[in-house]
Formats: structure tokens, C-alpha cells, sequence
């Protein structure tokens, strides 16, 4: 009995995001197919599938999309967990719509951000010109816009604590050796700090010492 209501919650959970977990499904699809690929064959096919600036000059649309849909690691699981513990969450507070114009405004803007320093880059004759090849897929962007907005998830001070550890976590790559991947995290996050209007409406911020107080009664 315990097993098939734990079961039900899942199931429920799940329902709850869909865009979630139908974009975990879509990742776990092509994870597989990224496995059986010769390795010659998968960096050239994704490449053809990345937000590169030669990809973005001439099919910014259809790369914006692919690029959103491969993994370079192939490692599935981790980002299952990362999914259901940030994207699950957002999606659930804010609502499908909302949630999906926060992924897609830190995911398009970062790109943007990040490509144009490395444009900027090559100019300056900081980089190679053949980096305008260089490989950028995946779903960090987006991931990090929806970490900076469920700042306004939780109720103050503890969110002050969450944004500073937020902060700090993609603050401190910007002063090592910097990329154009660690400056789209940092631009993904300010975007989602800059969706807060998106969060009007969609309820009380949550309160973690409500929470321990309801476990402990």
C-alpha cells in the first residue's frame, strides 16, 4: 500500500510539471542516441546543433531550439535530479507558460551574451577565428535562469542567504579563468533575477521555518 501510494506522488508530481519532465524525456532520448554514435561523428553532429556564431549567422531559430536538446556530458541522472529539484519546482510555482519564458529568455539571452564575447574576442585577436565552430549545447542557460528566479521563491531573509550562495557559486568562475560558457551562466542568472514580474500573483513565498515547524507538529 505504501509502495502504490508512494507511486501515485510520483506520478502526481510529475503531472504537475510536464514541461519538465517532457523535456527530461526528450534528453534521455537523445543521451541514448549520443551513445551509440562514433565520436567523430557525434562532435560533428552536434556542432551542426550548437549556438555557435557561425551556427547563429545563419540558422539562429533551429540552433536556439537543437541546441536545447543534447547533452555534451551523456550523463543523464544528474541533471534528472537537477530538473526535479530546480525546474520541477519553478514550473510548478509559476505555471508552464511563465516558467517556459524564463527558460527561454536566460537561455537565448546568455547565448547571445556569451557568443558576442567571444565575437568580440576573435576581433580583438584574443581567439582563434576557428572558434566561431566552437561547441555550445546543453541546458545550463536555462538552468540558471530558473535557479535565479526561484529567489523569489522563497520567503526573506533566507532568500538573501539562497541568492548569495547563488551569487557566489557563479561569481567566483569570473575571476579564475573566465570563459564565454561562465559568462552566460552569470548573464542566465541576472536574467532570472530579472523575471520577477513573471512571479507576480503566483503565491505566498515559501517559508522554510513553516515547513520545519509543520514536520516537527
Amino acid at each position: 500500500m505504501r509502495i502504490r501510494r508512494g507511486l501515485g506522488a510520483a506520478a502526481d508530481y510529475v503531472r504537475s510539471a510536464p514541461g519538465t519532465y517532457v523535456w527530461l524525456l526528450v534528453l534521455f532520448v537523445t543521451t541514448i542516441a549520443l551513445h551509440h554514435m562514433s565520436p567523430h561523428f557525434e562532435e560533428r553532429f552536434l556542432r551542426q546543433r550548437s549556438t555557435n556564431i557561425h551556427e547563429l549567422s545563419s540558422n539562429p531559430v533551429r540552433v536556439f531550439i537543437t541546441s536545447a536538446m543534447w547533452m555534451e556530458s551523456g550523463r543523464w541522472l544528474p541533471y534528472a535530479v537537477l530538473y526535479t529539484v530546480f525546474h520541477a519546482q519553478a514550473e510548478r510555482w509559476l505555471g508552464t507558460v511563465r516558467w517556459l519564458a524564463a527558460c527561454v529568455a536566460a537561455h537565448v539571452v546568455a547565448t547571445l551574451a556569451g557568443e558576442g564575447a567571444l565575437l568580440q574576442a576573435i576581433r580583438d585577436g584574443a581567439a582563434p577565428h576557428s572558434a566561431v565552430n566552437t561547441l555550445d549545447i546543453g541546458v545550463s542557460y536555462a538552468m540558471a535562469g530558473v535557479i535565479g528566479v526561484l529567489t523569489y521563491r522563497i520567503a526573506a531573509p533566507w532568500c538573501y542567504a539562497y541568492l548569495a550562495v547563488v551569487l557566489l557559486l557563479y561569481t567566483l568562475p569570473l575571476f579564475a579563468s573566465p570563459t564565454f560558457t561562465d559568462l552566460g551562466h552569470f548573464i542566465a542568472v541576472l536574467i532570472g533575477l530579472a523575471c520577477y514580474p513573471l512571479t507576480l500573483g503566483c503565491g505566498k513565498p515559501w517559508n522554510p521555518k513553516e515547513t520545519l515547524a509543520a514536520l516537527r507538529g
